[in-house]
């Protein structure tokens, strides 16, 4: 049997032995044990050294607040650094390794940085490296000859150079009540909801729900409280309205009740399933949020209060009643509340010798005086830890008389032998995820402890974040939360019933023992007590400034233990309250996350593709595919022999000759609904938008807040309220957001709702002289002559059965027309399409073709609409109305943007015959070798079917007032250098004539 581990109880599997490694020597531990609990089962003491003084630290905690024992997880051919060792569920095969060591834990060289303890406390670097270096090397900065040194000692754990194999995924997900926290409080909430038949997701960060209750000697309606939790638990599971989330961390806390966790799937295995996640991150959108965050334990301030040895009360009690593992051979409480005194009890029943109970307050209650007595000591009141021995482990403590009202040792330190020191200063109720959402965290004097504010979203609180540390009020404020958040007013059913307790949770005021010797504040960046004093004298006193000139409560453990103890010592410093000194913002996430969980299927091979309704049809015929952000989209329908540029020039030619279609599906498509709609548009785009008669379409034109050209597209009037928004494919996000940011930002009180409904619709483009004859061929239910639709009108019909919706509108310069289904009738429709325009020699046409097309027209896109340019300098100053303000009216006339100068839209023609370039630059004079200066620029060009020559668009200083005159293009990286013509950017049919007709 392992040195430590008791001969019976705890929750472990006993039956299943599991072997790891640790700095590559070989444990054994059992299935349900942390990487922690078997470490100190095997006598493990030492887990690591401390960030600046590489000072020999060990096991503090049992759960997510560790801040010593961080480890470097060996997986799958990569490292994966800070780890806590309390989060690890040990499996067959683990290897870990112990971090902030060279070459070994046991002897670290960098431990000789405690001889210089009091030259780099707080600070030291901003004051030492930034000095200039006297001597030979006067005028060198001393941070220069340091620096390569610092750099490698700098960082907690070494991240790796390989690549991550890992796969991760994302989901998004939608509920009634959200419950965080998965112990008797939370259980309770989810309960209460799901009886009300609301849909429930409860994420608990541990491997299974029951929190405290799993461990604790408490009986709920005379059943030991593990076996009635996993009761609770099983009942769960049989809504079908319920999910619950093991291993899951919410650890961000949004605008909108959103909420973002990672769920830990196969970190407890030895290696992921094929195909299958090791973690998913989840966002989450709830209608109402309950808090069961629960509180963490602070521990106390005390010289030598860091030494392996050294835990937390509750952790103690966790490890000897789920874990069947002993802290030590000889334990000593010292604690400011009577919380320890439970913990002492669950040692001793566990098998434990508990050398004493070292307690500050001069007097305790007749409660804990009988769990003292159980626990086989007297206590001792009125004193205090006054230091610590012992090297790389705990060998003993200094009690010594203590005065809590003036903070005072007194007397002979009295020394006492032990190998384990068990602290409580009290417990902090786990306020994060309320703090993120929007509200400052209240102290409460009772308490000694920071307790939720005032809800500044949709949450209610339960159980020990509330304050409420007794099991009764748990059970019952889980309950009313759940029942609130269901919209229900408080039952008054019969709560388990749970023997009284009467113990009083309130500590004493929190405490800083003051006596030679360094006392740590925050173990993982060795803060200690004179750090915090001297940023008091310094001129650091706001929390913030602490924070970071200390860097107290930063790093992985985001200050859990630390926060309060540090607050209190400032405070302290300042002659002030606590809650006057106040606390720094809880920033998310609560807990890492890693980037590749962030990143998911974003992230290499596991990025996501789309594909449109046609998408099969395409491939079938020939087509080459091509990316266009996400989406595949056809680039040309080669035929066999035919080179990419052949192959577009046929396609453009035949839709100037007779007919073509092509795959729109991909442009973006925003159903913007509501009362005050036309309102709305009229705000956002730069020409107007309420006088649009219903069952027609308008071409917008939208511009950034600067003034500066941001989106085009076409927006249909299918009701008196009832929109349909259509963008670039590219920008389909970006002006989604944009929208959704003017209706949550800038004008709240509109009545607009705003759905993307890309995905929802199917589009192919009808263009040609015989477009009309193709639909007139397969539409029913509505004529599509010129007096039923004109050009920007919209129909409704069906082509094979399918709904359809049609607009007259046109990219290409011919007659036009955008035929819009239902995605699931996308491919359904194309062939019918295809099957009608037999006759006239369809023909179907890709990405390349649609340049060429748009290119002779001269409409632009985002190769001109690139982020600089205006509306006059694309010459579409005429959609600027003069009747009505619009986002960008009020920038878009500053003297930068109006000047004659500017770069401007015209048209290319080359000269010799030769292919221009996109990107290339346009000069007035200069040769190959040296240019002149640059007049402009290339966006985009192509052979023109209709012109049989290459001509392009470009962006040149001065516009329309160089049409006729010749240009040099000078194109250095294709070896390109040659004579074109600037001529308006209406290539073809500049007057509509084959558009409208």
């Amino acid at each position: 049997m392992s040195p430590r581990r008791t001969r019976t109880g705890g929750l472990i599997d006993r039956a299943r032995t599991i072997r790891f490694t640790f700095d590559g020597e070989s444990y054994t531990g059992h299935a349900g044990d942390t990487l922690a609990s078997a470490l100190l089962a095997n006598g493990v003491s030492l887990a690591g050294r401390s960030f600046k003084y590489h000072r020999p630290r060990g096991v503090f905690s049992a759960g997510i607040d560790e801040p010593n024992a961080l480890v470097t997880l060996l997986r799958e051919g990569v490292r994966e650094p800070n780890i806590p060792a309390t989060q690890i569920e040990i499996y067959d095969g683990l290897r870990t390794e112990s971090q902030n060591r060279f070459p070994s834990l046991a002897w670290d060289l960098g431990a000789v940085n405690q001889l210089g303890g009091r030259l780099i406390g707080a600070g030291f670097y901003y004051k030492t490296f930034m000095g200039p270096v006297i001597g030979p090397l006067k005028g060198t900065r001393f941070w220069m000859m340091c620096e390569h040194f610092i750099r490698r000692a700098a960082g907690l754990g070494r991240a790796d150079y390989e690549a991550d194999p890992s796969r991760y995924e994302r989901v998004n997900a939608f509920c009634d009540v959200l419950v965080v926290g998965g112990g008797i409080a939370g259980l309770m909430a989810a309960e209460a909801a799901a009886k009300a038949g609301k849909r429930v997701i409860l994420a608990e960060q541990e491997p299974q729900t029951g929190g405290f209750a799993r461990w604790s000697d408490e009986t709920l309606d005379g059943k030991p409280a593990h076996q009635w939790v996993a009761e609770l638990t099983e009942r769960l599971t049989r809504f079908d309205t319920v999910r619950l989330l093991p291993r899951t961390a919410v650890w961000g806390y949004y605008d909108g009740n959103t909420l973002a966790a990672l769920e830990r799937v196969h970190d407890h295995v030895a290696r992921t399933p094929k195909g299958h996640a090791r973690q998913r991150h989840w966002t989450i959108r709830a209608r109402d949020v309950v808090l069961a965050t629960g509180a963490l334990e602070r521990p106390i301030v005390f010289p030598g209060n860091d030494r392996p040895g050294v835990m937390l009360a509750g952790a103690t009690r966790r490890y000897a009643t789920e874990f069947g593992v002993l802290p030590g051979n000889r334990t000593i409480f010292f604690t400011n509340n009577d919380s320890a005194y439970e913990a002492a009890v669950a040692i001793k029943r566990a098998g434990g010798h508990i050398a004493a109970i070292v307690d500050v307050r001069p007097r305790i209650g007749d409660a804990a005086t009988a769990l003292a007595t159980e626990a086989g000591v007297v206590p001792l009141t009125g004193h205090a830890v006054a230091g610590t021995k012992g090297s790389r482990a705990l060998s003993g403590a200094l009690v010594q008389a203590f005065d809590a009202e003036t903070g005072r040792l007194s007397g002979e330190a009295r020394p006492l032998e032990c190998d384990s020191l068990a602290v409580s200063g009290g417990w902090q109720p786990v306020l994060d995820l309320a703090s993120q959402a929007g509200a400052k965290p209240v102290w409460d004097e009772d308490n000694q402890a920071f307790l939720p504010p005032e809800p500044a979203q949709r949450w209610a609180g339960a159980g020990a974040f509330l304050g409420k540390f007794s099991s009764a009020d748990a059970l019952a404020s889980g309950r009313d939360a759940g029942l609130k958040c269901a919209g229900k007013r408080p039952s008054r059913a019969r709560l388990p019933e749970i023997a009284p307790e009467a113990l009083n949770p309130a500590p004493a005021p929190v405490l800083e023992i003051r006596g030679r010797g360094k006392a740590f504040v925050d173990f993982q960046h060795d803060v200690t007590a004179d750090d915090v004093r001297l940023a008091h004298r310094e001129g650091f006193v706001s929390v913030e400034h602490l924070k970071r000139y200390t860097t107290l409560g930063m790093a992985t453990d985001q200050g859990k233990t630390s926060n309060v103890p540090g607050l209190a010592i400032m405070a302290a410093a300042r002659g002030i309250t606590i809650p006057e000194a106040g606390t720094t913002r809880f920033r998310p996430p609560y807990s890492p996350v890693a980037i590749g969980a962030l990143a998911a299927e974003r992230y290499g091979d596991l990025k996501p593709e789309r594909f449109t309704p046609m998408h099969d049809w395409h491939v079938e015929h020939g087509a080459e595919m091509t990316p266009a952000g996400l989406w595949h989209r056809p680039l040309v329908y080669a035929s066999a022999g035919e080179t990419v540029e052949q192959a577009y020039i046929r396609e453009a030619a035949a839709v100037r000759r007779s007919v073509g279609i092509v795959d729109v599906s991909t442009l973006g498509k925003i159903a913007v609904k509501g009362p005050d709609t036309a309102t709305f548009l009229d705000r956002v785009y730069t020409n107007t938008f309420s006088t649009l008669k219903v069952g027609k379409a308008r071409y917008g034109l939208m511009l950034r807040e600067d003034g500066i050209a941001f989106d085009d597209g076409t927006t249909w009037r299918l009701g008196e309220t009832d929109f349909l928004m259509t963008t670039t494919t590219a920008n389909a996000g970006a002006v989604m957001q944009h929208l959704e940011y003017c209706l949550d930002v800038l004008w709240p009180d509109l009545r607009v709702h705003l759905t993307s409904v890309t995905d929802q619709w199917a589009g192919a483009a009808i263009a040609g002289p015989q477009a009309r004859a193709v639909l007139e061929r397969c539409v029913t239910g509505t004529k599509v002559d010129n007096e039923t639709l004109p050009f920007m009108g919209i129909v409704h019909g069906q082509i094979d059965g399918a709904p359809v919706m049609i607009c007259r509108l046109s990219f290409s310069g011919e007659r036009a027309y955008e035929v819009y289904c239902g995605a699931g009738h996308g491919q359904h429709v194309w062939e019918a399409l295809m099957e009608a325009g037999e006759p006239f020699d369809i023909t179907p046409y890709g990405m390349e073709a649609l340049g060429a097309l748009r290119i002779e027209k001269g409409h632009v896109t985002g190769a001109e609409i690139d982020g600089r340019t205006t509306a006059r300098d694309l010459y579409l100053d005429w959609m600027l109305s003069k009747k009505k303000p619009f986002i960008g009216s009020g920038l878009m006339d500053r003297p930068a943007l109006i000047d004659r100068n500017r770069l401007r839209l015209v048209g290319i023609v080359s000269l010799d015959g030769q292919k221009l370039g996109g990107g290339a630059h346009l000069v007035e004079r200069g040769s190959s070798d040296e240019p002149g200066e640059s007049i402009g620029h290339v966006t985009a060009y192509c052979y023109s079917p209709a012109l049989q020559k290459y001509i392009g668009l470009a962006l040149v200083r001065g516009g329309k007032a160089r049409h006729g005159t010749r240009v040099l293009l000078s194109d250095p990286l294709r070896r390109r250098f040659g004579q074109v013509e600037v001529v308006s950017h209406h290539f073809f049919d500049p007057d509509g004539e084959r558009m409208h007709g």
